[in-house]
């Protein structure tokens, strides 16, 4: 798998926060969601060990729409790919 592709989830814009710790992956989130329709989804793709929990929070304080948070290998990375929907 690339970066710029997923198995089953399709999705409208991405982003590559590998090797960005907190806070610049969910930084990074806000300003591209501020630029996206409601309804689209957001691929977030990190290597933060918070970011979990990070994206949890955030979708909690914004109200944007965690659909899935998933771990698995890009370029032979562990990396976790977040998808948020905007609200």
């Amino acid at each position: 798998m690339n970066i710029e592709e997923s198995k089953d989830i399709e999705f409208d814009s991405y982003i590559d926060a590998r090797g960005l710790n907190c806070p610049l992956p969910i930084l990074k989130t806000k300003k591209a969601l501020s630029e996206m329709e409601s309804g689209q989804i957001l691929r977030i793709i990190t290597t933060d060990v918070n970011a979990d929990s990070d994206f949890n929070i955030f979708s909690k304080q914004t109200g944007n729409n965690i659909i899935m948070q998933r771990k698995c290998f890009i370029e032979a990375l562990e990396v976790t790919e977040h998808f948020l929907q905007k609200r």
